[in-house]
C-alpha cells in the first residue's frame, strides 16, 4: 500500500467524492488558493471546475446557510471553514437548522451536509486563530463529529461523512498535515462512531483523538521503554464515541487518562470521564485523570505556546503520575 500525507489523503478523498457523485460540491474560503487549506485541496478547482469548487466571500454564516439549503434540496455539499474559530459565525445554520431539520420533519427531510472545520495551532497565531471548539458542537443533538488522526482515517472518515446522510462535522488539525501513513487507492469508509486501539496494553487506558492521539502513540513508545504498558485508544469520532471500546479497556486496565487538545471545563475529556465514572466506576483503581489545555486563551508568545499545548512528554508525565495514584478507600467509622 502506498504512503500519503494526511493533507494528500484529504485531497484524494475530495477528488474521489467529486468524481463519484455529481451531487457533491465544495464551498468555502480560499479554496482556489494553493496554500490556504494546507495543500489539502490543491488543484481541485482546475480538475473539477469552479462551479463545483466555490471560493466564497468571507461570509461564514451565509456560506454555511447556502450549503445547508443545498443539502435540503438533495445535494451533498461540503462547506470548508479554514479556521474553526470563525465557524462560530455559522452557529445558527449548523445548530438551529442542520442539526434539527431531520428531527423536526420526522426523518423525511435529511440535511446531508458536511462541515469541515480546520484547527490551527501554534505559530504565534494567538487566541482568535488557535481554538479547538469541538466540545461546543459535541453538546448539540443531531450532529455527528469526527476527528481523524491518521492519513488513513482522514480519507476514510471524510468519505463516510459525505455518505452518512446526516450533518457531520469533520474536524482536522493542521499539525497533522505532514504526517504520513498507508492509504488505499480505492474509496473506502471508516465507520463513524468506531474507535480503534492504536496500542494494546494492560497498565492503563489512554483515550485521545486528532493530534493528541498521535502524540499519545508517540508517548507510549517512551512509556514502554520505562516499563509501562499503556493501551492507547484513538476515538476517531467524538459524537458518537465508542463507549464500549473504552469501557472494555477500563475493565482490563483499571485506570483511565483522557487527553484532549482543547479546554478542560465542560470538554470532551469531561464527558468521557463522567461516563466512565457512571458506568465502570467499580473497575477503577485510581481517579480518572484528564490532560487538556488550560482554561485560558491561546498565547502568542512561542515559549508560552510550548507550555500551553500538549505534546508527548506531557502525556508521559501524566501517565506516570496516574500509575502512582490509588483510589482512596472509604474510612471505617466505628460507633
Amino acid at each position: 500500500m502506498r504512503t500519503l500525507t494526511y493533507a494528500a489523503a484529504i485531497r484524494e478523498a475530495f477528488a474521489q467524492l467529486l468524481e463519484a457523485d455529481p451531487r457533491v460540491f465544495v464551498i468555502g474560503q480560499g479554496l482556489w488558493s494553493p496554500w490556504y487549506v494546507g495543500q489539502s485541496m490543491t488543484g481541485l478547482d482546475v480538475e473539477f471546475g469552479r462551479e463545483r469548487i466555490l471560493d466564497s466571500p468571507v461570509a461564514e454564516n451565509a456560506t454555511t446557510g447556502a450549503a445547508v439549503g443545498a443539502a435540503l434540496a438533495g445535494m451533498r455539499p461540503i462547506v470548508v471553514h479554514p479556521r474553526m474559530d470563525f465557524m462560530l459565525l455559522a452557529v445558527d445554520p449548523i445548530v438551529n437548522q442542520a442539526a434539527n431539520w431531520s428531527y423536526m420533519f420526522a426523518g423525511k427531510v435529511p440535511a446531508p451536509v458536511v462541515i469541515r472545520g480546520i484547527i490551527n495551532r501554534g505559530g504565534e497565531q494567538a487566541a482568535q486563530h488557535s481554538q479547538a471548539l469541538q466540545a461546543m458542537f459535541m453538546h448539540v443533538p443531531g450532529l455527528k463529529i469526527v476527528m481523524p488522526s491518521t492519513p488513513y482515517d482522514a480519507k476514510g472518515l471524510l468519505i463516510a461523512a459525505v455518505n452518512d446522510g446526516n450533518p457531520v462535522l469533520y474536524i482536522d488539525d493542521r499539525w497533522l498535515y505532514e504526517a504520513a501513513g498507508p492509504v488505499p487507492e480505492e474509496m473506502y469508509q471508516v465507520p463513524i462512531g468506531s474507535g480503534v486501539v492504536r496500542r494494546p496494553g494492560t497498565d492503563l487506558t489512554v483515550v485521545a483523538s486528532s493530534y493528541v492521539a498521535a502524540q499519545a502513540v508517540e508517548a507510549a513508545r517512551t512509556l514502554e521503554a520505562r516499563g509501562f504498558d499503556p493501551e492507547v485508544i484513538d476515538l476517531r469520532s467524538i459524537k458518537p464515541w465508542d463507549r464500549e471500546l473504552v469501557f472494555a479497556s477500563i475493565r482490563k486496565t483499571s485506570r483511565l487518562l483522557v487527553v484532549d487538545g482543547a479546554w478542560k471545563t465542560c470538554g470532551v475529556a469531561a464527558e468521557i470521564a463522567a461516563a466512565a465514572a457512571e458506568h465502570v466506576f467499580e473497575h477503577l483503581s485510581a481517579p480518572v485523570a484528564r490532560l487538556t489545555l488550560p482554561d485560558a486563551p491561546a498565547p502568542m508568545s512561542r515559549p508560552l505556546e510550548r507550555a500551553y499545548y500538549i505534546h508527548a512528554p506531557r502525556i508521559v508525565e501524566a501517565v506516570e503520575h496516574l500509575m502512582a495514584s490509588r483510589r482512596p478507600q472509604r474510612a471505617l467509622v466505628l460507633s
